[in-house]
């Protein structure tokens, strides 16, 4: 992975990023996105794409990367803007962000997907990203860890969706829970119609405006 970084590190380019998100299918919660930057000669051993590894690995590479990084940032893009301007828009914004808030201005940014973000920085799509460059997928983990950290403090508010373990996700057991008891706040409106009925989605838009 460390060698199909190794390419686009030209004399034009010292600081290479690499940039991923996590959170683009599930149905509550923020999309979250990363950005790295290492030195050249950095590397670190199990880095991989995040949904390969392990929740334990995942926490110790965490550690690893940020420790090694010579910078990193990760934004986080709440679900009522997923619900405003789509998913696919909010995963670009947490990246650019993500981008924007490093402490050192890449040269180059390398984006797991074929989609890109608007930016002065040159910005390279890569198909599969996260399991080729190894910038991409120690951005994946932290975007990933990071997500899953939120999820588990908001299961404490809301235990009946179980988030703990299921992160949001679609799961059998969360769809059932959300056509039981209805959503909550937290869950992305735009996610539930074909979980829920229209007059349920409409009642939920009603609940959540009372809430605020």
């Amino acid at each position: 992975m460390k060698s199909f970084d190794k390419k686009y590190l030209k004399s034009k380019v010292k600081y290479l990023a690499g940039v991923d998100e996590a959170g683009r299918g599930p149905l509550a919660g923020p999309v979250v996105a990363a950005a790295v930057i290492f030195n050249k000669k950095t590397n670190i051993k199990g880095v991989n794409d995040s949904k390969l590894l392990t929740e334990k690995q995942r926490e110790e590479l965490y550690e690893k990367i940020i420790s090694l990084a010579i910078a990193y940032s990760v934004s986080v893009v709440e679900h009522n803007v997923i619900d405003e301007v789509n998913i696919l828009q909010a995963s670009l914004l947490a990246m650019r962000q993500a981008v924007d808030d490093l402490e050192i201005k890449p040269d180059l940014v390398l984006v797991d997907g074929n989609r890109k973000f608007q930016s002065d920085i040159p910005v390279i799509t890569i198909v599969k990203g996260d399991s080729k460059s190894f910038s991409i997928a120690a951005a994946s983990i932290l975007a990933k860890v990071t997500r899953d950290r939120l999820m588990k403090k908001l299961a404490v508010k809301y235990p009946v969706y179980l988030w703990e373990q299921n992160k949001g996700y679609p799961t059998r057991q969360h769809r059932e829970i959300i056509q039981k008891l209805g959503p909550s706040p937290l869950h992305r409106k735009s996610f539930l119609k074909n979980i829920l009925t229209e007059q349920q989605v409409l009642e939920f838009d009603t609940n959540v405006i009372n809430d605020q």
